[in-house]
């Protein structure tokens, strides 16, 4: 039985251990679980009560209904608060005085708007919480429900809604401006926010599915707002493109205080890494606006314990992992509540009516609101011209049979009253149709030269009061939203107009273009793509400079950039395929590559210079991207047609020529791609000399060919005299310089030189990270080629970890399957199996061995070697007959391949022997041992670190045939000089003291 008392008269003394309920809005949800949260640590028991009564039901009703709970009634007052419903002015007097004044003892209020309130709210005696500190807000609500002040009786632990809601978290990350007239989808949310609380542990993740307008984007934004208070991180991506999506992900980067550098594949890893261990924030929210590419998924999903967001069309998320969440249109009291509020002429019937005409759609409505709020065209007619589809003089273009003809209507009507009330708003709404959908930064008009604009279009520029009069007219009549985000590389507090971003709804986007004339689009898209070349920074290299090219990357093709005949825009759309090649975007670069060959194709005979950039570019991604038989049959042609012609160009034949060498090495082509790069480097010092910046990248390129042949102190002496000219001529930091640093200190590893080697490539790791960033496509390539040297030079270090982690690194640059990556894969997989980790050796190398075959085919050398690999993990787990089939398969293959003294055809022969031996063909073992450390000796020399594996393996054949005199000899000679060229107490050398058969395992290595 409840025996508080409530009478307005008690002392604050007495109300100790009462019961709340807590009445509030959707919208306030912020307030009213801060303020459970200060009455518990009181000591009191809280209700929280989300109120939305349907309009239907008397509001006196809906008020005597919340007195059937026990405890006291502290409602929430706020704009929201009264427009629930919604209902009139009137009704609600009515209701406060009556019911409420009634029962005044039992309710109370606080007030959360600085607007004046309806008069009857005064027997509530409602406190005002508008715009005071926390603590003072505190202090003001327990006066009004005269408690105790002072310490709270049971201090609570931060945690969900406990913030004070003034006080925001501490990221919050590009979430869209909230929308002051979100209307209903309170059910929605609240399912969402107990399906995150409810996780059972790891990171939670909800896709929000459905059609283009329904309104997605708009419930991720609400949510983000209204429980904002239960996360320390929120952050929004737009995951419209792969590249912008990616970007604005790793932005979060230095937000949460990480010293990632500017690349984003590091700071992609950073931040998940960061999110993952919860250590700098344990609540956060990551929301992916527009992503609807699932294949992605793994690279960029967050692990931790926050949770992740995602609005998309696609409906696979659920096979992603993620749980789905059906977005449907309005129901019908939401839209006719949207509708009156937006529009309060409006009356209920006139709002259904309008509501039926646009089958509740939101995005629909919103306009229609907008356009009966600001307009005073009468219900009647509107809704006349939209039945009857009167598109008042616009013809639409195309097809619209996906898009209801009550929404083209709609939108009709608009643009032509806006014609002749607000030309420039159109116009300014025209210029948005030509870029892409989503977020369109149209502040870039700014970096136009003026003479490049119609006379008539000149006021974008230089008149802004009318841009602003126009951009707040579109934002009114909801068209579009306002963002603004610097995206320079350094970056302002007051951003100016140039950095001024709108965002607009693809539905939106789609239908005013269809409303649009052919030659207003023409216009606008020629426009735009000027305004893209403009803003090209011009250094795709420069990884500061990356963000922009995000930026401007998703509207090449809407604005027509691709297939311009502007020689600018041009070279901007190159610019931007150097782009995804510099920053590891492949999969993006390789499909632009492709658009721009189509549109390209109609402009320009094949041999045209631009014909020919176009295709370097493409090339180099493809071949990048691991697509090397495509890469090759693209420059095959080219180089084929260009020796066609009579007069073709030398340095576009030397270019085409260092092009296809560079796939021919790729395909394992090692012989053929040699002899055709000493033709581009004889090319290239005759007609550019030997200092010019593509003369080095010819030697460069010929240190590579004969080190895949197996040349390496040959390749030494060439990466030696490239990197001391790029020292001189580029300095020591440039990346063409560092490129060079990397293949000195490879060579001297494969030439047994480790100490050597680990120095170098220490010094080059340093430079690459201070530089590139550690997740830099080339500075893991170096981080790989480290944990190598220390491996080889016995460095007593945890190698296996670190090889762990770059692979985590690798997988999240490159992906899994990538060739890159599949070379970590094997040699962690080869280092798991030396240290008696058989189980992830044996499934490493099986992956490393399918990934290859996949890749380049079985018969491409690296396919081949890996057999010996998988030959050593089963002759490790005693399989020794299946091992040696695996070593004799691996032998053959590279000998008919590669010839008889290939460093891999003798290391596969080295396996081989030791297999020989293993299952008794002990006079064929010795023979190939004393075979293969003859060659050895011809082609690595007498004191490689290999040939004295060679010669410890002879002396174990020997001694198996009881020749222990010359066994001894050959030990002797070989332990000595292992002492001498490694130190006595290298792994290597103690080793062969055991008397431990030495194996190779092989690196595999595509230059």
């Amino acid at each position: 039985m409840n025996t508080q008392r409530y009478q307005v008269g008690g002392g604050a003394q007495d109300r100790v251990g009462e019961h709340f309920v807590v009445v509030f809005a959707g919208y306030y949800r912020p307030w009213a679980t801060w303020i459970a949260h200060r009455l518990e640590s009181h000591g009191h028991r809280v209700t929280l009560q989300r109120w939305d009564p349907p309009r239907e039901v008397p509001l006196e009703d809906a008020l005597g209904d919340l007195l059937l709970a026990s405890g006291r009634i502290l409602l929430v007052l706020s704009d929201w608060f009264f427009e629930l419903g919604p209902r009139r002015e009137g009704e609600w007097n009515d209701a406060l005085r009556g019911i409420v004044n009634t029962h005044a003892e039992r309710f109370a209020a606080v007030n959360l708007t600085n607007r004046v309130l309806l008069p009857a709210t005064a027997v509530l005696e409602p406190v005002d919480l508008w715009g005071v500190g926390a603590q003072e807000a505190e202090r003001r609500l327990l006066a009004r429900l005269q408690l105790p002040e002072g310490p709270p009786r049971r201090p609570l632990p931060a945690g969900p809604g406990s913030r004070y809601p003034n006080d925001p978290p501490a990221v919050w990350g590009d979430v869209p401006r909230r929308n002051r007239r979100f209307t209903g989808r309170d059910d929605l949310l609240n399912r969402l926010q107990e399906h995150f609380t409810e996780a059972d542990h790891g990171t939670a993740v909800c896709a929000l599915l459905g059609m283009s307008g329904i309104g997605k984007t708009q419930m991720a934004a609400e949510y983000a707002h209204r429980f904002s208070s239960d996360y320390d991180v929120v952050w929004w991506v737009n995951s419209d493109t792969r590249g912008t999506q990616r970007e604005r992900f790793g932005e979060l980067a230095p937000e949460l205080g990480l010293d990632a550098g500017s690349e984003p594949g590091e700071r992609i890893r950073a931040v998940r890494e960061a999110l993952r261990r919860g250590e700098l924030y344990g609540r956060w929210l990551i929301i992916f606006d527009g992503w609807d590419d699932t294949d992605i998924a793994d690279e960029l999903l967050p692990a931790g314990q926050g949770h992740v967001l995602i609005t998309s069309r696609n409906r696979s998320w659920d096979r992603a992992g993620a749980t789905v969440l059906d977005v449907p249109g309005f129901q019908r009291h939401e839209s006719t509540g949207y509708l009156m509020r937006r529009a309060p002429r409006l009356t209920a019937d006139q709002a259904d009516e309008v509501s039926t005409e646009l089958g509740d759609i939101p995005i629909a409505l919103v306009q229609a609101a907008a356009w009966l709020g600001e307009s005073d065209m009468e219900v009647s007619d509107y809704l006349r011209m939209v039945r009857e589809g009167e598109l008042s003089g616009v013809e639409p273009q195309g097809d619209f049979t996906d898009i209801p003809r009550s929404s083209l209507t709609s939108w009709s009507i608009l643009i032509n009253r806006l014609r002749e009330t607000q030309p420039h708003a159109v116009e300014l709404l025209t210029l948005c149709t030509a870029f892409g959908a989503g977020r369109i930064p149209i502040g870039l008009i700014r970096v136009m030269p003026p003479a490049q604009l119609p006379e008539h279009l000149g006021w974008l520029i230089s008149d802004l009061p009318s841009w602003t009069r126009a951009l707040d007219t579109l934002v009114n009549y909801s068209v579009f939203t306002r963002e603004t985000r610097d995206l320079r590389t350094t970056q302002s507090n007051d951003p100016g107009p140039e950095q001024e971003s709108v965002h607009m709804h693809r539905l939106v986007h789609d239908i005013v273009i269809r409303l649009s004339s052919p030659s207003d689009r023409q216009l606008y898209r020629r426009i735009v793509r000027r305004m893209i070349a403009a803003a090209d920074p011009g250094n795709p290299q420069d990884s500061r400079l990356w963000p922009r090219y995000a930026e401007l990357l998703p509207h090449l093709e809407p604005s027509g950039a691709l297939g311009s005949h502007d020689y600018k825009v041009q070279e901007t759309a190159l610019n931007m395929l150097r782009y995804c090649w510099h920053s590891g975007e492949f999969r993006t670069g390789a499909t632009l590559a492709e658009q721009i060959r189509t549109r390209w194709t109609d402009l320009f005979p094949p041999e045209h210079p631009r014909m020919l950039e176009l295709t370097v570019q493409q090339g180099n991604i493809l071949r990048s991207y691991g697509r090397f038989r495509d890469a090759y049959e693209l420059d095959r042609a080219t180089l084929d047609r260009l020796r066609a012609l009579p007069d073709a160009d030398a340095t576009s034949l030397m270019t085409a020529t260092s092009c296809l060498a560079a796939d021919q090495r790729f395909l394992g082509q090692f012989t053929e791609a040699l002899r055709m790069q000493r033709e581009v480097l004889d090319s290239a010092l005759e007609l550019l000399g030997p200092e010019d910046y593509t003369t080095l990248l010819a030697q460069h390129n010929l240190g590579v060919g004969l080190r895949l042949l197996g040349r390496y102190a040959e390749a030494y002496e060439i990466d030696l005299e490239t990197l001391r000219t790029r020292e001189s001529l580029l300095r020591a930091r440039h990346a063409a310089t560092l490129m060079s640093g990397i293949a000195c200190a490879r060579d001297l590893r494969l030439m047994g030189r480790y100490q050597d080697a680990l120095a170098r490539q220490e010094l080059g790791v340093r430079l690459q990270i201070q530089i590139l960033g550690p997740n830099n496509p080339r500075t893991l390539r170096a981080r790989h080629n480290l944990v190598l040297s220390q491996r080889r030079a016995g460095i007593p270090y945890d190698i296996g970890a670190a090889m762990a982690t770059l692979l985590e690194q690798m997988e999240q640059v490159h992906g899994r399957g990538h060739y890159e990556t599949l070379a970590l894969v094997v040699d962690y997989g080869n280092y798991c199996r030396e240290h008696g980790d058989l189980h992830q050796a044996r499934e490493l190398i099986e992956e490393g061995e399918s990934g290859y075959r996949t890749l380049l085919g079985p018969a491409h050398p690296v396919s081949t070697g890996m057999l010996s690999n998988t030959g050593l993990v089963l002759q490790a787990a005693g399989e020794r007959a299946e091992a040696l089939t695996m070593f004799e398969a691996a032998l053959a293959g590279l000998t008919a391949s590669l010839g008889p003294d290939h460093p891999w055809v003798l290391g596969c022969a080295l396996n081989a022997a030791a297999g020989r031996n293993f299952t008794g063909r002990l006079e064929s073992a010795m023979d190939l041992s004393r075979d293969t450390l003859r060659r050895s000796r011809l082609i690595l020399g007498q004191d490689h670190p290999f040939t004295l594996s060679c010669e410890v393996a002879l002396a174990a054949d020997l001694r198996a045939l009881r020749e222990h005199e010359e066994a001894g000899k050959v030990e002797e000679d070989a332990l000595q000089r292992l002492a001498r060229t490694l130190g006595a107490q290298h792994p290597h050398a103690m080793s062969a003291r055991q008397r431990t058969r030495p194996y190779w395992d092989f690196e595999p290595y595509l230059g």
